[in-house]
Protein backbone atom coordinates (compact mmCIF):
# COMPACT_ATOMS: atom_id res chain seq x y z
CA UNK A 1 0.00 0.00 0.00
CA UNK A 2 1.57 3.37 -1.03
CA UNK A 3 2.56 5.70 1.75
CA UNK A 4 0.87 9.08 2.33
CA UNK A 5 3.74 11.14 0.73
CA UNK A 6 3.64 8.91 -2.35
CA UNK A 7 -0.10 9.43 -2.72
CA UNK A 8 0.38 13.21 -2.41
CA UNK A 9 3.10 13.18 -5.09
CA UNK A 10 0.86 11.19 -7.40
CA UNK A 11 -2.00 13.64 -6.87
CA UNK A 12 0.31 16.61 -7.55
CA UNK A 13 1.51 15.01 -10.79
CA UNK A 14 -2.08 14.41 -11.91
CA UNK A 15 -3.09 18.00 -11.16
CA UNK A 16 -0.02 19.33 -13.03
CA UNK A 17 -0.81 17.13 -16.03
CA UNK A 18 -4.41 18.36 -16.08
CA UNK A 19 -3.27 21.98 -15.87
CA UNK A 20 -0.77 21.46 -18.68
CA UNK A 21 -3.41 19.79 -20.84
CA UNK A 22 -5.84 22.66 -20.19
CA UNK A 23 -3.17 25.20 -21.19
CA UNK A 24 -2.43 23.32 -24.41
CA UNK A 25 -6.14 23.22 -25.26
CA UNK A 26 -6.45 26.95 -24.55
CA UNK A 27 -3.42 27.78 -26.69
CA UNK A 28 -4.71 25.68 -29.60
CA UNK A 29 -8.11 27.34 -29.35
CA UNK A 30 -6.53 30.81 -29.33
CA UNK A 31 -4.32 30.01 -32.32
CA UNK A 32 -7.34 28.63 -34.18
CA UNK A 33 -9.29 31.84 -33.55
CA UNK A 34 -6.36 34.01 -34.66
CA UNK A 35 -6.01 32.03 -37.88
CA UNK A 36 -9.76 32.21 -38.50
CA UNK A 37 -9.91 35.98 -38.07
CA UNK A 38 -6.78 36.40 -40.20
CA UNK A 39 -8.29 34.21 -42.93
CA UNK A 40 -11.50 36.24 -42.91
CA UNK A 41 -9.52 39.47 -43.22
CA UNK A 42 -7.38 38.06 -46.03
CA UNK A 43 -10.47 36.84 -47.90
CA UNK A 44 -12.06 40.26 -47.53
CA UNK A 45 -8.96 42.05 -48.81
CA UNK A 46 -8.74 39.68 -51.77
CA UNK A 47 -12.42 40.17 -52.52
CA UNK A 48 -12.10 43.96 -52.42
CA UNK A 49 -9.31 43.81 -54.96
CA UNK A 50 -11.62 41.87 -57.30
CA UNK A 51 -13.76 45.01 -57.48
CA UNK A 52 -10.97 47.14 -58.91
CA UNK A 53 -10.98 48.37 -62.49
CA UNK A 54 -14.48 49.89 -62.48
CA UNK A 55 -13.36 53.51 -62.36
CA UNK A 56 -15.95 54.95 -64.74
CA UNK A 57 -18.78 53.11 -62.96
CA UNK A 58 -17.46 54.19 -59.56
CA UNK A 59 -17.36 57.83 -60.66
CA UNK A 60 -20.87 57.66 -62.07
CA UNK A 61 -22.18 56.10 -58.87
CA UNK A 62 -20.52 58.90 -56.90
CA UNK A 63 -22.53 61.49 -58.83
CA UNK A 64 -25.75 59.55 -58.17
CA UNK A 65 -24.99 59.24 -54.45
CA UNK A 66 -24.30 62.97 -54.20
CA UNK A 67 -27.55 63.81 -55.98
CA UNK A 68 -29.53 61.42 -53.79
CA UNK A 69 -28.10 62.92 -50.60
CA UNK A 70 -29.03 66.41 -51.75
CA UNK A 71 -32.51 65.21 -52.69
CA UNK A 72 -33.13 63.92 -49.13
CA UNK A 73 -31.48 67.06 -47.70
CA UNK A 74 -28.51 65.45 -45.97
CA UNK A 75 -25.84 68.01 -45.05
CA UNK A 76 -23.06 68.29 -47.59
CA UNK A 77 -19.84 66.49 -46.70
CA UNK A 78 -17.97 69.71 -47.47
CA UNK A 79 -19.74 71.40 -44.55
CA UNK A 80 -18.41 68.75 -42.15
CA UNK A 81 -14.91 69.06 -43.52
CA UNK A 82 -15.16 72.83 -43.19
CA UNK A 83 -15.45 72.45 -39.41
CA UNK A 84 -11.87 71.16 -39.14
CA UNK A 85 -10.03 72.10 -42.29
CA UNK A 86 -8.73 75.41 -40.88
CA UNK A 87 -7.30 73.62 -37.82
CA UNK A 88 -4.35 71.57 -38.97
CA UNK A 89 -3.98 69.77 -35.64
CA UNK A 90 -7.61 68.59 -35.76
CA UNK A 91 -7.19 67.48 -39.36
CA UNK A 92 -4.16 65.39 -38.47
CA UNK A 93 -6.02 63.89 -35.49
CA UNK A 94 -8.87 62.93 -37.83
CA UNK A 95 -6.42 61.42 -40.34
CA UNK A 96 -4.68 59.44 -37.58
CA UNK A 97 -8.01 58.21 -36.23
CA UNK A 98 -9.00 57.02 -39.69
CA UNK A 99 -5.64 55.38 -40.33
CA UNK A 100 -4.70 53.89 -36.96
CA UNK A 101 -7.82 53.23 -34.86
CA UNK A 102 -10.06 51.12 -37.11
CA UNK A 103 -8.23 47.77 -37.05
CA UNK A 104 -6.46 48.04 -33.64
CA UNK A 105 -9.70 48.96 -31.83
CA UNK A 106 -11.54 46.05 -33.41
CA UNK A 107 -8.69 43.64 -32.65
CA UNK A 108 -8.44 44.85 -29.04
CA UNK A 109 -12.19 44.37 -28.55
CA UNK A 110 -12.03 40.86 -30.01
CA UNK A 111 -9.12 39.88 -27.77
CA UNK A 112 -10.80 41.28 -24.65
CA UNK A 113 -14.03 39.50 -25.51
CA UNK A 114 -12.21 36.22 -26.15
CA UNK A 115 -10.55 36.36 -22.74
CA UNK A 116 -13.35 37.83 -20.61
CA UNK A 117 -16.63 37.20 -22.46
CA UNK A 118 -16.23 34.13 -24.71
CA UNK A 119 -19.95 33.83 -25.51
CA UNK A 120 -20.16 37.45 -26.63
CA UNK A 121 -16.86 37.01 -28.47
CA UNK A 122 -18.38 34.33 -30.70
CA UNK A 123 -21.41 36.55 -31.32
CA UNK A 124 -19.17 39.49 -32.21
CA UNK A 125 -17.00 37.38 -34.50
CA UNK A 126 -20.04 36.07 -36.37
CA UNK A 127 -21.49 39.56 -36.61
CA UNK A 128 -18.30 41.00 -38.08
CA UNK A 129 -17.91 38.07 -40.47
CA UNK A 130 -21.49 38.36 -41.77
CA UNK A 131 -21.32 42.15 -42.04
CA UNK A 132 -18.03 41.99 -43.92
CA UNK A 133 -19.31 39.33 -46.31
CA UNK A 134 -22.41 41.33 -47.18
CA UNK A 135 -20.32 44.50 -47.52
CA UNK A 136 -18.04 42.69 -49.96
CA UNK A 137 -21.03 41.84 -52.14
CA UNK A 138 -22.05 45.51 -52.14
CA UNK A 139 -18.48 46.52 -53.05
CA UNK A 140 -18.67 44.22 -56.06
CA UNK A 141 -22.14 45.36 -57.15
CA UNK A 142 -21.81 49.09 -56.42
CA UNK A 143 -18.26 50.39 -56.94
CA UNK A 144 -18.11 53.91 -55.56
CA UNK A 145 -15.44 56.61 -55.59
CA UNK A 146 -15.08 58.50 -52.29
CA UNK A 147 -16.00 62.19 -52.06
CA UNK A 148 -12.33 63.23 -51.84
CA UNK A 149 -12.07 62.20 -55.50
CA UNK A 150 -15.31 63.57 -56.85
CA UNK A 151 -16.87 66.36 -54.78
CA UNK A 152 -15.82 69.89 -55.84
CA UNK A 153 -14.12 71.67 -52.98
CA UNK A 154 -13.51 68.45 -51.02
CA UNK A 155 -9.88 68.05 -49.94
CA UNK A 156 -8.03 64.76 -49.59
CA UNK A 157 -6.85 65.54 -46.06
CA UNK A 158 -4.68 62.45 -45.84
CA UNK A 159 -2.80 63.34 -49.01
CA UNK A 160 -2.42 67.02 -48.13
CA UNK A 161 -1.72 66.90 -44.40
CA UNK A 162 -0.92 63.24 -43.67
CA UNK A 163 -0.87 60.55 -42.63
CA UNK A 164 -2.51 58.82 -45.56
CA UNK A 165 -3.26 55.12 -45.89
CA UNK A 166 -3.70 55.36 -49.65
CA UNK A 167 -1.35 55.96 -52.54
CA UNK A 168 -2.28 57.24 -56.00
CA UNK A 169 -5.40 55.30 -57.10
CA UNK A 170 -3.77 54.14 -60.34
CA UNK A 171 -0.74 52.73 -58.52
CA UNK A 172 -2.26 51.54 -55.22
CA UNK A 173 -2.10 47.74 -55.24
CA UNK A 174 -2.86 47.36 -51.50
CA UNK A 175 -6.37 48.83 -51.38
CA UNK A 176 -9.39 49.29 -53.59
CA UNK A 177 -10.17 52.99 -53.31
CA UNK A 178 -13.39 52.57 -55.32
CA UNK A 179 -15.09 50.50 -52.61
CA UNK A 180 -16.48 53.29 -50.43
CA UNK A 181 -19.96 51.75 -50.16
CA UNK A 182 -20.60 50.72 -47.41
CA UNK A 183 -18.24 52.18 -44.82
CA UNK A 184 -16.86 49.28 -42.81
CA UNK A 185 -15.07 51.81 -40.62
CA UNK A 186 -18.51 52.83 -39.37
CA UNK A 187 -20.04 49.34 -39.46
CA UNK A 188 -17.25 47.71 -37.46
CA UNK A 189 -17.13 50.59 -34.98
CA UNK A 190 -20.85 50.24 -34.21
CA UNK A 191 -20.49 46.44 -33.93
CA UNK A 192 -17.65 46.90 -31.43
CA UNK A 193 -19.63 49.44 -29.40
CA UNK A 194 -22.79 47.30 -29.30
CA UNK A 195 -20.86 44.25 -28.13
CA UNK A 196 -18.97 46.19 -25.45
CA UNK A 197 -22.23 47.70 -24.20
CA UNK A 198 -23.66 44.19 -23.90
CA UNK A 199 -20.51 42.99 -22.11
CA UNK A 200 -20.24 45.74 -19.51
CA UNK A 201 -22.47 47.10 -16.78
CA UNK A 202 -23.39 50.51 -15.42
CA UNK A 203 -24.58 53.68 -17.10
CA UNK A 204 -21.04 54.56 -18.27
CA UNK A 205 -21.10 51.65 -20.71
CA UNK A 206 -23.02 53.87 -23.17
CA UNK A 207 -19.83 55.87 -23.62
CA UNK A 208 -18.67 53.07 -25.94
CA UNK A 209 -20.86 54.78 -28.54
CA UNK A 210 -18.30 57.59 -28.66
CA UNK A 211 -16.13 55.36 -30.86
CA UNK A 212 -18.61 54.89 -33.75
CA UNK A 213 -19.80 58.50 -33.49
CA UNK A 214 -16.21 59.77 -33.74
CA UNK A 215 -15.59 57.33 -36.60
CA UNK A 216 -18.63 58.62 -38.48
CA UNK A 217 -17.43 62.21 -38.14
CA UNK A 218 -13.88 61.30 -39.16
CA UNK A 219 -14.75 59.33 -42.31
CA UNK A 220 -16.86 62.22 -43.59
CA UNK A 221 -14.52 65.03 -42.54
CA UNK A 222 -11.53 63.37 -44.21
CA UNK A 223 -13.43 62.91 -47.46
CA UNK A 224 -13.24 59.12 -47.41
CA UNK A 225 -16.97 58.41 -47.24
CA UNK A 226 -20.38 59.85 -47.99
CA UNK A 227 -23.14 59.92 -45.38
CA UNK A 228 -24.90 57.25 -47.41
CA UNK A 229 -21.92 54.90 -47.03
CA UNK A 230 -22.37 55.05 -43.25
CA UNK A 231 -26.16 54.76 -43.44
CA UNK A 232 -25.92 51.62 -45.57
CA UNK A 233 -23.32 50.13 -43.20
CA UNK A 234 -25.60 50.72 -40.19
CA UNK A 235 -28.58 49.26 -42.06
CA UNK A 236 -26.58 46.13 -42.98
CA UNK A 237 -25.36 45.74 -39.39
CA UNK A 238 -28.93 46.06 -38.11
CA UNK A 239 -30.07 43.35 -40.52
CA UNK A 240 -27.25 41.04 -39.43
CA UNK A 241 -28.08 41.57 -35.76
CA UNK A 242 -31.76 40.80 -36.40
CA UNK A 243 -30.94 37.60 -38.28
CA UNK A 244 -28.22 36.15 -36.06
CA UNK A 245 -29.35 34.40 -32.87
CA UNK A 246 -28.68 36.42 -29.78
CA UNK A 247 -25.95 35.20 -27.43
CA UNK A 248 -27.14 33.15 -24.50
CA UNK A 249 -25.24 34.00 -21.37
CA UNK A 250 -25.48 32.10 -18.12
CA UNK A 251 -28.14 33.62 -15.86
CA UNK A 252 -27.06 34.71 -12.38
CA UNK A 253 -27.23 32.03 -9.78
CA UNK A 254 -30.57 32.04 -8.02
CA UNK A 255 -30.49 33.04 -4.38
CA UNK A 256 -32.41 30.48 -2.35
CA UNK A 257 -35.40 31.91 -0.51
CA UNK A 258 -35.00 32.01 3.25
CA UNK A 259 -36.61 29.08 4.91
CA UNK A 260 -39.27 29.72 7.49
CA UNK A 261 -38.20 28.74 10.97
CA UNK A 262 -39.50 25.36 11.94
CA UNK A 263 -42.24 25.40 14.54
CA UNK A 264 -41.30 23.72 17.78
CA UNK A 265 -42.70 20.26 18.09
CA UNK A 266 -45.68 20.00 20.36
CA UNK A 267 -44.91 18.58 23.77
CA UNK A 268 -46.01 15.01 24.22
CA UNK A 269 -49.04 14.75 26.50
CA UNK A 270 -48.35 13.56 29.97
CA UNK A 271 -50.32 10.46 30.63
Amino acid sequence: MPSEPARERGTAVTVAEQAGSARRVAVRAAVREILLVAALFAAYQAGRMLATGHVAEAMGNAVRVWDLERAVRLPAETLVQGLVIDHRALVRVANCYYAYVHFPATAAALIWMYVRRPVLYRWMRRTLACLTTVALVVHLLVPLAPPRMTVPGMIDTGLRYGPSVYGPPTADTMANQYAAMPSLHVGWAFAVAITLIAATRGRWRWLWLAHPIATLFVVVATGNHYWLDAIVAIALLTSVLLILPRPVTAPPAAIPAPRAPAEPAAAAPIL
